[in-house]
């Protein structure tokens, strides 16, 4: 997860609004901030935090050029967090109209987001999966997208999709 001095520097210690984070799932000294550039047709990045001892439990990344919205919730906090939205009968995953969240689990695949959206640039919609595979296993995949000639990460997004695509057909 990343750091309050990591959001603060991504969005340029400019702070544009904060408030307490009235959901108690991330308990009593949750606290909410904002980051707006002001245009309605821009982008806004929010964290929310514990006031104690810094502990991030969530951030938000809004593209309204684009209607994508982006989001990292703390591991330890995502049951929680889900646990006291269906107590309240709330969507979660809409972040505003219809724009659901995407949530992302690489640190880096938040940061490009972000300073792509800051940026007003393109940036890949793609979302980073974190893989961790075993020597052996690494050699092996690495052997096959040599054979195929193409790159590692090519021949991991390829196995994906298959798998993702064939799943799809047995639903």
């Amino acid at each position: 997860m990343i750091t309050m001095k990591e959001w603060m520097e991504l969005v340029g210690y400019r702070i544009t609004e904060g408030s307490d984070y009235m959901w108690q799932c991330y308990g009593s000294n949750a606290y909410a901030l904002d980051s707006w550039n002001g245009d309605q047709d821009g982008h806004s990045f929010t964290i929310i935090f514990d006031t104690r001892d810094q502990t991030v439990y969530e951030v938000q990344a809004h593209d309204y050029v684009h209607d994508r919205a982006y989001r990292m919730i703390n591991e330890e906090f995502q049951k929680k967090n889900r646990k006291e939205a269906k107590k309240r009968d709330i969507d979660k995953d809409n972040a505003w109209d219809d724009v659901n969240y995407i949530d992302l689990d690489v640190d880096d695949d938040f940061f490009q987001k972000c300073l792509a959206i800051r940026e007003g640039q393109d940036y890949d919609v793609r979302v980073s999966v974190p893989l961790e595979l075993e020597d052996d296993q690494m050699l092996e995949l690495m052997s096959m997208a040599h054979k195929q000639d193409i790159t590692l990460n090519q021949l991991v997004e390829n196995i994906l999709r298959n798998v993702i695509a064939e799943k799809e057909i047995t639903v």
